[in-house]
């Protein structure tokens, strides 16, 4: 049975306490039941009634209660128009609203964002001072901030924004007001602030509000009033991690071993939340239950990224594949039909899903599902083109979730509800909307995606709590008093864990003196107490990694290395279990093909055995091929191909008037260029700019060679040509980029040149040539067209304005030995000869096969 550990010097502490607020109530003949004790977090109002229950278990209870959970229960007044609320919901709409009305509508997208961060920094200040009182208040806080006039346009629409927020919140009634009403103080006989690690302004002004019935007791100095006679210190045990998982594992560990040893609950408090995940993973598959208290941002759950995804796809201008990963995820689409759409999108490689409507003119039968699916996406996706007013999106929006099938799973889910709830989707729930001024504005999709984005940043989802969880993940500050028998400290490296956080906002100095903001000495003397309350948990593991993903090294936080000058801190054992795997190195894989024939070789596939006959096995034989990526930004092969087209149908072109002068191939090239954009959709492609910029230097310089290259009695045939030749068993194929016929300077019958483009470095292409028999592309494209007197060149066409061709001498004899090779090789694999994976050379370094051969397992 798991033992309970007891924290005695917690005991004592609460006893003491409570001691203190029973006697403050008796000294004020003030009834318990008629007393309010003031917590500085929420999870302490269970905490005291547990405590106060423990103690004193005869008698009444005075109310434990939290400044926002008192003003909720005694009926806070409802958020009208444009009250500040600290709803993202209504506020991001009012702020919008409040800048438009202050001459700033030109920037009101730009100011929102900071108008509502300053707002909520202000929200708590204002709510601290007294509803009779703020006038006054005012009059000095309006004089520290600067006026309109001064400074750059950056600083004086931040100035703005500040002056539109501060008086958004004074104008705004606060919850927390109904606190100061002169029914709440008769009603509540005494009042007990238990203040944390940071005073409180609203607590300070309830008790100048309540006088001398008011207590003001500070948790941490009563905590270490009651501490244990100075004895042999128990120190912290230090962990330094190699690297984020090497972190997440050795504080998982550091978990288990204290639930082993029996010491429950045990507190995480890490300060990372990707590594709070990580643990909670670890610990899950531990079989270990986590409750955490922090939750988690609502954007970043599966019910959020529905929504978004949804909105991202309806996008006018939406990717193909922000399209289909919304098309994945709608249950009302036919999963056949999707893996279809899918493949003819990865084949045809369009960057926008505009691209996909082509798929309803193929007049292929076996896209038809296909073709109805990107017409029922389109019938979802026009409606939410146009403009309209927020209620009226939330509406389509709604209809657009109901239509694709994933209302039902949001309505289902824990955190779906809570989306629903925070974007007001249900029906009816957008009454408060409605009302807001603001609400009626018409707003683009851009608009709302950029409104639910906000609603959906701000939102947390706090999963259910777990009442026997053995292991809970808090904020560090929020260990204040609670009876944890160990602590888990992950993230203390110096750039998560700093002892002098950085203030929130963009206010200075004299502002947060003024105004009653935090303070950075305020902030680092909390953090401080914070982090010496925490070590007061009878057993604590410090862990932080060593170096950051980016390869940086990190230091542990000053707290830590303060710790270790004090000798408070000691090296701790890595808890992990190690175990011995045996050694099981991966052989060679040596596959046979005589099972497999081929029918019909290219050159890109012979190079393929070539270079690595297992390559060749996988990705020929076995037919087994890499899924394009949608959407991805256009690099050298994309230039290649866009380049060809150009050439082509330049040559083409010119062959209609092949006298026109250096102007007129000048335009011809320029209109083949934009043909070719145009049908390969690249016009919209910001990312072929740097292609585009280079295009009238390797215009001129192609020109300049095609006018040399024609001065040696060259001259255009075709272009783009399919060819195949029967060779045995099998059937050569492949397209040649060009072929030109060279007539000889004193007559005779022309001369065949094959012709290959060419993108790359000069030198590489200079290589090829230079490596004989062992570059057969050339030799092969020779081999497809059977005659003895061709040549074959490649000619690298160079971006910066130098074309040069570079000849293969003795092709024909070059092409007599590939073509004995290619019978040869074929012959031995047809009497079963293996297929080794060679493993050598840069061929392996983006060989699509390297998963199959398992190269980097190899003994």
């Amino acid at each position: 049975m798991t033992v309970i550990a007891k924290n005695h010097d917690l005991d004592r502490a609460w006893a003491l306490l409570l001691e203190r607020v029973r006697a403050h109530a008796a000294a004020r003949s003030a009834h318990l039941s008629a007393c309010v004790v003031l917590v500085p977090y929420a999870q302490l109002m269970a905490e005291g009634r547990r405590q106060w229950a423990s103690h004193f278990p005869d008698g009444f209870c005075p109310r434990f209660e939290t400044t926002r959970n008192w003003s909720r229960q005694l009926g806070a007044p409802q958020p009208q128009g444009s009250d500040f609320t600290g709803d993202v919901a209504r506020d991001s709409v009012n702020a919008r609203d409040l800048l438009e009305r202050a001459g700033l509508a030109e920037w009101r997208d730009m100011l929102a964002a900071p108008l509502l961060e300053m707002a909520a920094q202000l929200c708590g200040v204002v709510a601290a001072v007294p509803p009779a009182e703020r006038d006054a208040w005012a009059l000095p806080a309006r004089a520290l901030l600067p006026p309109g006039g001064e400074g750059s346009a950056a600083l004086r629409l931040e100035a703005a924004a500040a002056r539109v927020a501060l008086e958004w919140v004074l104008a705004s009634p606060h919850a927390s007001d109904v606190l100061f009403a002169p029914a709440v103080r008769e009603a509540t006989e005494a009042l007990v602030v238990l203040e944390g690690y940071q005073p409180d302004a609203l607590a300070r002004s309830l008790l100048a509000h309540w006088g001398d019935r008011a207590l003001c007791v500070s948790l941490p100095d009563a905590l270490a009033g009651a501490a244990s006679p100075p004895g042999a210190p128990r120190l912290a045990m230090l962990h330094p991690a190699l690297d984020a998982e090497d972190e997440a594992q050795r504080a998982a560990a550091c978990v288990l071993r204290h639930l082993d040893s029996g010491r429950v609950p045990v507190a995480l408090a890490p300060t990372d939340r990707a590594l709070t995940r990580r643990i909670s993973a670890l610990l899950d598959g531990a079989g270990v239950a986590v409750h955490d208290e922090n939750g988690w941002t609502l954007s970043t759950t599966r019910s959020a990224a529905h929504v978004m995804s949804a909105l991202r796809a309806c996008a006018w201008d939406a990717g193909a594949d922000q399209v289909l990963d919304w098309l994945k995820q709608a249950p009302a689409l036919a999963p056949a039909a999707l893996r279809t759409l899918e493949k003819w999108l990865r084949r045809a490689g369009p960057r926008q899903w505009s691209a996909a409507r082509a798929i309803e003119s193929a007049r292929d039968p076996a896209l038809e599902g296909a073709a109805a699916l990107v017409a029922q996406a389109q019938a979802w996706r026009e409606p939410m083109q146009a403009a309209r007013t927020l209620p009226a999106w939330l509406a389509a929006l709604r209809r657009l979730l109901q239509d694709c099938g994933l209302w039902a799973g949001l309505q289902t889910d824990a955190a779906g509800a809570r989306v629903i709830a925070e974007l007001r989707l249900d029906e009816g729930l957008d009454a408060d909307l409605q009302a807001l001024s603001g609400a009626g504005r018409r707003m683009g999709l851009v608009d709302f995606t950029r409104w639910v984005n906000e609603v959906l940043e701000a939102g947390r989802y706090r999963p259910d709590y777990l009442a026997q969880a053995p292991v809970v993940v808090m904020p560090l500050p929020q260990l204040l008093a609670r009876p944890f028998c160990a602590l888990v400290l992950p993230g203390c490296d110096e750039k998560r864990l700093q002892a002098a956080p950085e203030p929130p906002g963009e206010w200075t100095q004299a502002q947060r003196e003024g105004l009653g903001l935090p303070l950075r000495s305020a902030l680092e003397a909390a953090q401080r107490a914070a982090w010496e309350g925490a070590l007061r948990t009878p057993f604590v593991d410090i862990l932080w990694r060593t170096g950051d993903e980016g390869g940086e090294p990190l230091l542990a936080s000053p707290l830590v290395l303060a710790l270790e000058l004090d000798g408070r801190a000691a090296a701790g054992s890595d808890c992990r279990q190690s175990r011995s795997v045996p050694v099981a190195p991966v052989p060679r894989p040596l596959p046979t093909g005589e099972r497999l024939p081929v029918q019909q070789l290219s050159s890109t596939a012979y190079s393929d055995l070539r270079h690595c006959p297992y390559r060749f096995f996988a990705l020929r034989q076995l037919q087994l091929q890499e899924s394009d990526e949608l959407g991805a930004e256009v690099d050298k092969r994309d230039f290649g191909n866009w380049l060809h087209a150009v050439l082509q149908h330049f040559h083409e072109a010119l062959q209609h008037d092949p006298a026109a002068g250096p102007e007129a191939r000048r335009a011809l090239m320029d209109a083949a260029a934009e043909h070719a954009t145009q049908a390969q959709r690249l016009d919209d492609a910001g990312d072929f700019l740097p292609f585009a910029s280079g295009w009238p230097a390797l215009r001129d310089g192609y020109l300049h060679w095609l006018a040399g290259h024609e001065a040696q009695g060259a001259h255009f045939r075709r272009a783009e040509v399919a060819a195949s030749q029967p060779l045995g068993p099998l059937q050569l194929v492949g397209k040649l980029d060009r072929i030109d016929a060279v007539h000889p300077a004193g007559g005779g019958e022309p001369t065949t040149l094959v012709i290959d483009y060419k993108t790359e470095n000069d030198t590489v292409t200079r290589r090829r040539v230079n490596a004989g028999a062992e570059d057969t592309q050339l030799a092969f494209y020779a081999a497809l067209l059977g005659d003895d007197t061709l040549r074959a060149a490649y000619v690298n066409v160079g971006e910066r304005g130098e074309t040069r061709t570079h000849e293969q001498e003795d092709v024909v004899d070059l092409r007599d030995r590939l073509v004995e090779g290619i019978l040869h090789d074929f012959e031995r694999i047809a009497e079963g000869a293996p297929l080794p994976a060679l493993g050598e050379g840069a061929v392996c370094d983006w060989c699509a096969a390297r998963g199959l051969c398992r190269k980097d397992f190899w003994g």
